[in-house]
């Protein structure tokens, strides 16, 4: 019976097995105790040598389950081994210390360590013929039993890993080399389970060739150690044998090849044959012939297709055959970068990978999430893409050696290269371990303590490891997507600046092909405002090739990617001597985002934007894209027409405020829209909306209040004979207005006590027509047109008339028409009761007592008919026309506004003259079901937003898409539509309107 060691020993114990490495010191110690490792446990060598492994405590327990698997020959042999050959020691405990898998298969197959004591020999590496014929002929079975063949490959296949994975945790490989050899491996298994299959169906194998394409990181030769392989299958007939016969026997050779890999056996399996890159994917068929495959290619394969092909290497069965595949192919692969909408294609692949990526795990994904692995990869065959068309040293299929031939011919910068290769080096490496430990197809960071702390050590951690191991992963992550946004970008200022002697400069060729694939169509014109911008030794040149990469991506990003830079240009010239611009842009992050999402969003906010450029400022503040209330609009406005001499002038002043929170509008509108990464793109659209038209409402506001303080200081001074007041109408009323809508107003006046009337209507009339000349007046300004046309009797009636007017009027003259315009009605300026009243005055009119009677109701609906088809412009598509066009804005506000004539007068949640507030309060009330206030939502919506988007774009109002398509492109893009699916916006809007026009149909004209 054993005795216990005494507490000091017992103590003295657990402090060195902590010190070396073990986390449980007393399981430790008793496994250190146990009779098979009697003749090594106190040997101070071995303790030592668990010190250096991932996970001593992991490495220990291996080692007694493998002692414990051998014979008593066997094992003196192994622990004798162990301790006197240090090579080995390191090897076993290592891959132990690093692996559970791996140390689960030497318990099972406990003379597999043998193969780490001769791991280095020529015939046991998987590149070698030696190597592939041992497998294929499944001599490495175990000893004296007799293995199934697939049986046979796994644990081949295994002990070959072992070797691999012993190179790779003692250091001794580079991890490139690491998955060269795992590639090498896969070939060598690919090739074998071809021969077992065409063993078990020899006829098959007689009738065809059988060429095996690696695609992916096999074809790459950067393989995982655990991967799907992704193949490609290839066949041609033997002579005398018809096509067809040839290639059902191909189909059953591929499909038994991909069983021979895939299945699961006693002994596991190898991984999954995966053929989905093939043409038309998994409902393409398995095997093709090489011409099928060259018709497939040239008429109907995408972009990533041909990004795909990039790595295709042969790799299995007729040689000839697959080295035919990839010469036949390769020229079609190095034109992809002149198809149309190429980089959109290989972007948007690139968003869908991410978006596919479970929210929980973005945050932990080496291989797919930002600043991961194929941030990396996508960029290097996309640059490969562009300049390989003409630079045959850049087709390399493995990433690493087309990073560094993209570095030595001067496309990446040889310090960016550098950096990009250490963090795709230490990623792999992370990717690697991690998929080691229990040999499962992972990409996730783990989030165990305990894992962590083994993946930190294999990778030489020992200090505060889990600390360290996240600062580095977070460090090279960081890394990664600043080189990632940067790499296409940064050359291009090489091709155009100053360089450091010895450094390869991209020719001015190479640098507009890159701006071309980019999106760029004038890279001539584009390389010119990059010298513009870029060359000299000047600090502003510095910086502004510090910003560009990053401000060419944006633009790049954008459908007009030259207008953006053009832009970018002109404002940098207007303010190039101010010294607080370019320090804006290079310190606050968020600024140079934002301006490039401004300057390439369209025509709009880079002309209001380039009449005063100090606006710039407005896009870095803290709360610079906040809109302005109208008291705080307003109090501006009238303190600068205080200033101002004359009333030109002042209106003057008034305009540029105008101009400037224009600006501020469309910029927030802009940026809502596109996104940013500090300000996400708007999901709610109809609250973006809706800020646009109370912002632009109360900006047109505040501009016509300082308009009439300017038109009566001019000629009476402080005080007019007649009290005067500004009502808006339709969308001003309804602070519903976008950025190229007229300001539809009444004047109302009531003379002073003891003012004569007529001197009064006089001083009315002038104040009116001086404002509207005011606001028009030709300036660097955008006017402000005023419109009246709603007034009582239209262009025919006076434009200005007293309270007591439109009262007799209303009361003698009103038609049904005019009740409905009035729903809109609301004071903007001018005196505040006198206001009020002209509301109380209408009230009455536009909510009537128990509603519209029927032949009031049929009037509107015969209106309503008529506008539809006597106003639509002629030639206009009525689908796509935001105003009047089916379902478009008239439909919806028509029969929101027959609710409010119907029941405003019983409902006061009705009595409001914005659109979506009234159809809510309807919903509300039960006037219209769910389902119908929200397509009716929906459509009001979009159709303003379209409004909003052509002006932005175009710089100049219209009720319907553009025709140019990059204008069309660009109005897209505003509605948040991706590269490339501008038709998907336009099915888009005609679905939604369809609908909409369904429920007007049946709410507003009664079914």
């Amino acid at each position: 019976m054993a005795h216990p060691a005494p507490q000091g020993r017992r103590s003295s114990t657990f402090t060195r097995l902590l010190r070396h490495g073990f986390t449980d010191p007393s399981a430790a110690a008793r496994l250190l105790q146990a009779p098979e490792l009697a003749a090594v446990h106190e040997d101070p060598v071995l303790l030592e040598a668990f010190a250096q492994v991932a996970d001593p405590d992991q490495a220990l327990l291996g080692l007694v389950r493998l002692v414990e698997a051998q014979d008593e020959a066997e094992r003196q042999r192994l622990l004798a081994t162990l301790v006197t050959a240090k090579p080995l020691r390191d090897r076993l405990l290592g891959v132990m210390g690093a692996s559970e898998a791996l140390a689960d298969h030497l318990a099972r197959h406990p003379r597999d360590w043998q193969s780490l004591v001769t791991y280095e020999a020529a015939d046991l590496h998987p590149a070698t013929p030696e190597f592939e014929e041992a497998l294929a002929e499944g001599v490495w079975g175990e000893e004296g039993v007799a293995l199934p063949r697939p049986d046979a490959l796994r644990i081949a296949y295994r002990r070959a890993l072992l070797g691999i994975a012993a190179r790779d945790v003692c250091a001794t490989t580079d991890v490139s080399e690491v998955a060269a050899e795992l590639a090498d491996l896969a070939t060598a298994t690919l090739r074998a389970a071809l021969q077992i299959a065409s063993e078990e169906a020899p006829g098959d194998a007689a009738v065809c060739r059988l060429a095996v394409l690696a695609m992916g990181k096999c074809g790459g030769r950067e393989l995982n150690y655990v991967s799907d392989v992704d193949v490609v299958f290839v066949a041609e007939a033997k002579e005398g044998t018809e096509e067809a016969a040839a290639l059902q026997a191909a189909n059953r050779l591929a499909a038994r090849l991909m069983r021979v890999c895939s299945d699961v056996t006693a002994e596991g399996t190898i991984w999954p044959v995966d053929a989905n890159l093939r043409p038309e994917g998994r409902n393409g068929p398995l095997v093709r012939t090489l011409s099928s495959h060259l018709v497939y290619y040239q008429r109907w394969a995408k972009t990533w297709e041909f990004q795909a092909l990039l790595k295709a290497r042969p790799t299995a069965g007729d040689p000839e055959l697959g080295q035919a595949y990839v010469d036949a192919l390769a020229p079609l692969v190095w034109q992809a970068a002149e198809r149309e909408n190429f980089v959109a294609d290989v972007r948007q692949m690139r968003r869908r990978v991410i978006a596919g990526i479970p929210v929980a795990e973005v945050d932990r994904e080496l291989k797919l999430g930002p600043g991961g692995l194929r941030d990396v990869e996508f960029a290097v065959q996309l640059l490969q893409l562009v300049h390989g068309r003409s630079d045959a040293t850049l087709r390399s299929p493995t990433t690493l050696d087309a990073l560094a031939a993209l570095a030595a011919g001067g496309y990446v910068g040889r310090q960016d290269a550098a950096a990009l290769d250490a963090a795709y080096r230490f990623l792999r490496t992370l990717e690697h371990r991690i998929q080691l430990q229990r040999m499962r197809r992972t990409h996730l960071m783990p989030e165990g303590e305990a894992d962590l702390r083994r993946l930190a050590r294999s990778l030489g951690l020992r200090t505060e490891p889990v600390d360290a191991l996240r600062a580095q992963w977070k460090w090279h992550a960081r890394e990664v997507r600043r080189l990632h946004e940067k790499l296409f970008y940064r050359p291009l200022l090489d091709a155009v600046a100053h360089l450091e002697p010895g450094e390869t400069r991209l020719s001015a060729k190479a640098a507009g092909q890159r701006l071309e694939a980019l999106g760029y169509a004038d890279p001539v014109g584009a390389l010119r405002h990059m010298e513009a911008l870029a060359s000299g030794v000047t600090r502003k040149a510095a910086i502004q090739r510090t910003l560009l990469p990053v401000l060419l991506g944006w633009f790049a990003d954008s459908a007009d990617p030259d207008a953006g830079l053009l832009n970018f240009r002109k404002v940098s010239d207007a303010l190039g001597k101010t010294p607080w611009y370019l320090r804006l842009l290079r310190d606050e992050g968020a600024a140079a985002e934002n301006l490039a999402r401004v300057l390439s969003g369209g025509r709009l906010a880079p002309d209001l934007l380039l009449r005063a450029p100090e606006a710039v400022a407005l896009l870095g503040a803290a709360d610079g894209l906040r809109p302005r209330g109208r008291l705080a609009l307003e109090q501006e406005v009238l303190a600068a027409v205080g200033r101002a001499d004359g009333a030109e002038a002042a209106v003057a002043a008034a305009r540029g405020v105008r101009r400037r929170e224009l600006f501020r509008t469309a910029a927030a509108d802009l940026i809502g829209a596109y996104g940013t990464e500090d300000h996400p793109a708007e999901e709610d659209h109809g609250r973006l909306l809706d800020a646009v038209g109370s912002a632009v409402s109360d900006l047109n506001a505040a501009t016509l209040a300082g308009a009439l303080r300017a038109a009566v200081r001019e000629s009476w001074g402080d005080t007019l004979p007649t009290r005067f007041a500004v009502i808006g109408m339709g969308r001003f009323g309804g602070h519903e207005l976008s950025y190229g809508s007229d300001a539809d107003v009444l004047f109302v006046h009531e003379p002073r006590e003891g003012a004569d009337e007529q001197e009064a209507a006089k001083a009315a009339r002038a104040v009116a027509n001086e404002m509207r000349r005011l606001l028009q007046l030709p300036s660097a300004d955008p006017p402000l047109p005023i419109d009246a046309d709603l007034r009582p009797e239209g262009r025919s009636g006076p434009l200005v008339r007293t309270l007591a007017s439109y009262a007799a009027y209303y009361r003698r003259w009103s038609l049904t028409w005019e009740a409905q315009a009035l729903l809109r009605a609301e004071p903007v300026a001018g005196d505040a009761e006198l206001g009020g009243r002209f509301i109380e005055l209408i009230d009455p009119l536009r909510y009537p007592v128990e509603g519209l009677g029927e032949d009031a109701v049929r009037e509107i609906r015969r209106l309503k008919a008529r506008m539809e088809s006597e106003r639509l412009p002629r030639g206009a598509d009525p689908t796509t026309h935001a105003k009047l066009g089916r379902g478009g804005l008239s439909d919806v506000e028509w029969t929101v506004q027959l609710f409010q004539l119907q029941h405003g007068w019983e409902l006061p949640a009705l009595r409001t003259t914005r659109t979506r507030e009234a159809l809510a309060a309807a919903h509300q009330a039960g006037l219209i079901g769910t389902e119908e206030a929200q397509i009716l939502d929906e459509a009001w919506v979009l159709a303003a937003r379209v409004r909003n988007g052509v002006m932005l774009v175009r710089g100049r109002p219209g009720d319907t898409f553009p025709a140019d398509a990059r204008e069309l492109a660009a109005v897209g893009r505003y509605l948040g539509y991706e590269e490339g699916h501008v038709g998907d916006m336009l099915d888009d809007y005609r679905r939604i309107t369809r609908r909409a026009r369904a429920v007007v149909e049946e709410v507003f004209y009664g079914g």
